[in-house]
């Protein structure tokens, strides 16, 4: 298991995020030793939609408004249908997104959450992935499309549906690594 013991990452969603997406990178990021914080609209808990109705919740951490980009080493967006739907129309959740991409940092989106970095114009000239029915979604914001499990851009790290789960855990764990690395490198 890849250690990134010194990393911070945000987890930013809202009700009906879709469970597994949350809850299962979470946990793999949490075992391979990084900061977990869960950034949502308001304060509070959050509800996880789970297959055919509202799952478990988890405590928010802190809200967007009070959240910051150099805070974190990498952002995590789960997916569902509601939960990236809900934060796309937010500015401040589009904001958030555009500042850890400027600043090189890893984002991963899984599911639908791809829908978020469409409505920030991240995808454009990038090869993404997504959940089957948001890939014309994808290819008309200038993404190229891969029908892959996990697929890397410039720092977009992005997965098609639960099933690709520990494909996209270990990636970001691998893509903090590298970033954390890099910006030691450059500090030194």
């Amino acid at each position: 298991m890849t250690n990134i013991s010194n990393a911070r990452i945000a987890i930013l969603a809202t009700d009906g995020f879709e469970k597994s997406e949350l809850f299962e990178p979470r946990k793999q990021l949490v075992d391979a030793g990084a900061d977990i914080t869960i950034v949502s609209l308001e304060s509070g808990s959050i509800k996880s939609w789970d297959e055919t109705d509202w799952g478990e919740s988890i405590d928010v951490d802190i809200t967007l408004d009070d959240a910051s980009e150099d805070d974190f080493d990498a952002l995590v967006l789960p997916g569902g249908q509601i939960n990236p739907d809900l934060l796309r129309v937010e500015k401040n959740a589009v904001d958030f997104m555009k500042a850890f991409f400027d600043a090189g940092k890893p984002i991963a989106a899984i599911c639908h959450a791809p829908w978020l970095l469409i409505e920030a114009d991240l995808v454009q000239g990038h090869k993404v992935t997504g959940y089957k029915s948001i890939k014309t979604d994808l290819i008309n914001a200038g993404g190229l499309y891969e029908d892959s499990e996990v697929v890397v851009d410039n720092g977009l790290i992005t997965s098609r549906n639960p099933d690709d789960l520990d494909a996209f855990s270990a990636k970001i764990i691998e893509e903090v690594k590298e970033g954390i690395h890099d910006r030691m490198q450059e500090a030194a």
